[in-house]
């Protein structure tokens, strides 16, 4: 994978302000990667979608809900833990639930406090989640899932630190995630400093056409003028 670029503080609140459909839009305009790829699928569900977006680094891992865990564990917890404190910051934990269909939720009251501790900003996983109420309660922690499971089943980690597959969404230690209530993208790290000018100028060219379709002097022919032939 490429070298990480870490993004100032100033340069991530900026991503932060556009939505995730604008930021793929802008990814696009660079013609980096193919346009079906780097992208959560329809599954995806934002359970907060009053956070708005979020833009982290990928701290990954893997875990299994439908099956006991071996008596003797193949990772060390704490290890997991120091490896999600020491991702680049603002983090968020991307989970993949390596169960043919979820068994239970891994991701509670409980795991989202110790996470929000480490300094995640939230979750996104192919698993299940619960606990609703109280993780909203516990303020700007996010939760993008498959869904809602009444029970933890089996959850146990599996493994940590590699790539994994969300949704899709293939996702290694370190990405550059962008997400909020449409799902989620990877931002690739040779373009991530350029991306919130891409969005500026995707923003800058649609207005034209909004304030067009909201005039009372609306036509065909200014419309076809000012709408891209690609379209």
């Amino acid at each position: 994978m490429p070298n990480i670029r870490i993004l100032t503080t100033k340069q991530l609140a900026v991503l932060r302000r556009y939505p995730t459909p604008t930021v793929i839009n802008a990814i696009e305009s660079f013609g980096v990667r193919d346009r079906l790829s780097g992208y959560s699928s329809p599954a995806i569900q934002c359970l907060f979608p009053e956070l708005g977006a979020v833009v982290g680094y990928a701290a990954t891992a893997t875990i299994l809900t439908n099956q006991p865990a071996p008596p003797k564990r193949s990772i060390n917890r704490k290890d997991y833990w120091a490896y999600t404190q020491a991702t680049a910051k603002p983090i968020i934990t991307v989970m993949q639930d390596l169960s043919e269909s979820s068994g239970g939720a891994y991701w509670g009251e409980v795991n989202s406090n110790m996470h929000k501790a480490l300094g995640s900003q939230g979750v996104i996983t192919n698993g299940t989640v619960r606990d609703i109420p109280e993780v909203r309660a516990l303020g700007g922690f996010h939760f993008f899932a498959s869904g809602v499971h009444v029970s933890h089943g089996w959850a146990h980690l599996e493994d940590f630190n590699r790539p994994v597959k969300v949704f899709g969404m293939l996702v290694h230690p370190g990405d550059l995630i962008h997400a909020d209530q449409h799902g989620a993208c990877v931002i690739p790290h040779e373009i991530s400093d350029r991306v919130a000018a891409a969005c500026s100028q995707i923003d800058e060219a649609e207005r034209p056409i909004i304030h067009l379709c909201r005039s009372r002097h609306f036509n065909l022919d200014e419309l076809d003028k000012l709408v891209s032939p690609e379209y």
